[in-house]
């Protein structure tokens, strides 16, 4: 399984639900807080293309991106293809 990288922030209810829907799958993940530490925030944007909202997430290399994203492939089905590749 791909390492997977969500970048987020304490009080983000979007960040908490994909947290959660990774959870009830199984998939163990790295959070990277961004709130307190800048440099960490410029990596994000720096690795989403510019995009400056938490959830940031990542499946190994490529960029999912938040919380709607991760969703909608996992209602398409197309997550765990991605994890597992």
């Amino acid at each position: 399984m791909k390492h997977v990288e969500i970048y987020t922030s304490p009080l983000c209810g979007y960040c908490h639900a994909a947290k959660r829907l990774l959870s009830q799958k199984g998939v163990s993940f790295s959070e990277i807080d961004v709130s307190s530490d800048p440099s960490k925030r410029q990596e994000m944007m720096s690795r989403a293309n510019g995009r400056r909202t938490v959830p940031q997430i990542f499946v190994g290399e490529t960029h999912v991106g938040g919380y709607d994203d991760l969703s909608a492939l996992e209602r398409s089905g197309k997550l765990d293809p991605l994890l597992a590749a």
